[in-house]
């Protein structure tokens, strides 16, 4: 145990937005990290018994519960919940909350990057560019005006991306069973009519069992030849082999991802090298913005947990 007597939350980071800070006056803040491992997080849990813990990096399961008995509250630092153990938290009387919406304009912004970079070769086209090539006469690029978007999740970072995609002049389908009031320029329906009828694809659901490798070797054979395939979600959606394959063959043109089975992504991973394949390191939610928004958003619902919990005592 820590010898003050002052509550502890633990980061699972090495940093805070300071507009966070100002909000956790009082409590003892202990960063364990970017890279904290399962045996960190029990050591630090064992040494400070905290009362919360905020989820930026790694995972929290059962272990790391067990090891502060005065644990109440695990805040996501952001929207996805899939790296925190919700069924053992449950059990133990621990609340989950996370920062929905706080990265939605960041994420969604990734997305339609990705989008745009792998219908126009962006990246290709730069590369041959900086060699000394110029290659107007024998490139072309995709429009995506009239064109069809598919989204799978329609949430915060789902809408927001809609928006722009509508504003493209692309029509807009998505399919998510928990959406409702969808905007006129969002048509609602269902998975198969997004792998029949969409040029591109975009994910922006959680992950969950059922989800699992959504995107795999059956649904990318559904899908339209060559349509654009975006993930700015979490990598457990696709089956990365199937999706080398799909693009290998031209049954995708191209994909554009920022988020990965395996995080870090692996020297040697089968994507890299790939020319049809844009990649960036799951920074789509990572901007100054967003910082402070995820950081505040985190805060704001551990406390409000914390109070909850105190009004009940």
């Amino acid at each position: 145990m820590s010898n003050t007597t002052t509550a502890t939350i633990i980061v699972t980071g090495a940093d805070l937005a300071q507009q966070a800070l100002d909000l956790l006056t009082g409590y003892e803040i202990v960063y364990a990290g970017k890279t904290p491992t399962e045996e960190d997080m029990v050591a630090l849990c064992r040494a400070h018994n905290p009362v919360a813990i905020i989820v930026r990096y790694g995972k929290v399961g059962a272990a790391v519960m067990d090891a502060a008995p005065a644990l109440k509250v695990i805040s996501k630092h952001g929207s996805g919940t899939d790296t925190i153990d919700k069924v053992a938290a449950k059990a133990r009387g621990i609340e989950v909350v996370a920062a929905v919406g706080a990265n939605a304009a960041a994420v969604a912004e990734q997305a339609l990057a990705l989008l745009l970079a792998c219908a126009k070769s962006v990246v290709a086209l730069d590369a041959r560019m900086h060699a000394g090539h110029w290659d107007k006469a024998t490139h072309k690029s995709l429009e995506l005006g009239g064109r069809t978007v598919g989204l799978v999740g329609l949430g915060a970072i789902g809408l927001r991306f809609a928006k722009m995609a509508d504003a493209l002049g692309m029509r807009v389908i998505g399919f998510d069973p928990f959406a409702k009031n969808l905007p006129a320029y969002v048509q609602a329906v269902d998975l198969e009519t997004i792998w029949r009828e969409s040029d591109a694809v975009s994910l922006h659901c959680p992950l969950t069992d059922e989800n699992r490798n959504l995107l795999n070797a059956a649904t990318l054979a559904q899908c339209k030849r060559g349509v654009i395939v975006v993930n700015t979600a979490r990598g457990g959606l696709i089956d990365e082999a199937a999706l080398l394959a799909a693009v290998r063959s031209g049954q995708a043109m191209a994909a554009g991802l920022d988020s990965f089975a395996v995080e870090p992504m692996t020297v040697s991973h089968p994507f890299q090298g790939e020319k049809h394949f844009i990649l960036s390191p799951h920074i789509g939610g990572v901007t100054s913005d967003a910082y402070v928004n995820m950081g505040v958003g985190a805060a704001k619902n551990l406390l409000a947990v914390l109070a909850r919990s105190a009004v009940a005592a």
